[in-house]
């Protein structure tokens, strides 16, 4: 199985990848608390679309190392520069789905964008969950305290009804299976419980909203209007407002999971971004 090794760490890390097709490279980075596989259905048309689609597991996440520490935004930049170094990736395009889209950013900031050529956030938790004095519409303290004291008491039970509420599960029975749910929950469960509560922590805690302004490539922004585990309202309508060039695209009915709920509708925003 192919791995990088990031020495983002006093601990080196291994993180497992999977590196399809050929052309221009699309990395993939997924949203928590899934791994790689979420993005199945995005996988197969980016290749046959005739591009290079590289998607990995975060470190603590699927088939990668789970140590102990590493789970700030700067060292998860840190790993996908890594996997971008050694594979010795030029005009990259990278795509952050939900959490991922912090690494999208830290990367931008940290590491400027010599080898980026666009950048994609869908249903992303850019650029700020937390509710604050000036970001009314962000979660509760309380209620991210509670996310993570359940993450700590009950973590798969949490992780079952998290899922139900990712795809708006009760409307959206038609193109999300039990099977399906029962899947992601499995992928879920057997994370690096210790990965599951500090990810959670930086995605809940961190505010991009002054590294906006590095994001300074052609970016597509991704979101549904029926998010209920990231409203619009507090990440992509504030992201399109702070990022100067963008495309911004709202699905309708759409949910947080809408990379397989609504995964054509999607899927053809996407190529036609890469396209362009």
């Amino acid at each position: 199985m192919p791995f990088i090794t990031s020495n983002a760490t006093q601990e080196k890390t291994e993180i497992y990848y999977e590196d399809y097709g050929s052309g221009q490279p699309v990395i993939l980075i997924h949203g928590w608390p899934l791994s790689g596989k979420a993005w199945e259905q995005q996988v197969w048309k980016i290749v046959e679309s005739g591009f290079r689609c590289i998607a990995y597991d975060r470190r603590g996440f699927g088939q990668s190392s789970k140590p102990w520490d590493g789970y700030d935004y700067t060292s998860l930049a840190k790993d996908l520069k890594a996997i971008i170094d050694q594979l010795d990736l030029n005009k990259v395009v990278i795509v952050g789905f939900s959490m991922g889209g912090g690494e999208v950013v830290r990367y931008l900031t940290e590491f400027g964008s010599a080898k980026i050529a666009k950048a994609a956030l869908i249903s992303s938790i850019i650029p700020l969950v937390a509710k604050k004095e000036d970001n009314p519409e962000g979660a509760p303290k309380e209620d991210l305290q509670g996310i993570i004291q359940a993450l700590q008491t009950d973590r798969v039970g949490f992780l079952k009804n998290f899922l139900r509420i990712f795809y708006n599960y009760e409307d959206n029975k038609d193109t999300i299976s039990e099977a399906q749910l029962h899947y992601d929950w499995s992928i879920a469960s057997h994370a690096s419980p210790r990965a599951t509560i500090q990810a959670a922590k930086a995605w809940a805690e961190t505010d991009f909203r002054p590294e906006l302004k590095n994001v300074d490539v052609p970016t597509l922004i991704v979101h549904g209007d029926a998010d209920n585990n990231v409203p619009k309202a507090t990440s992509a309508d504030q992201a399109a407002q702070g990022i100067a060039n963008n495309t911004y695209k709202v699905i309708a009915n759409g949910p947080h999971g809408l990379n397989l709920t609504h995964r054509d509708e999607l899927n053809d925003i996407l190529i036609s971004f890469l396209k362009e």
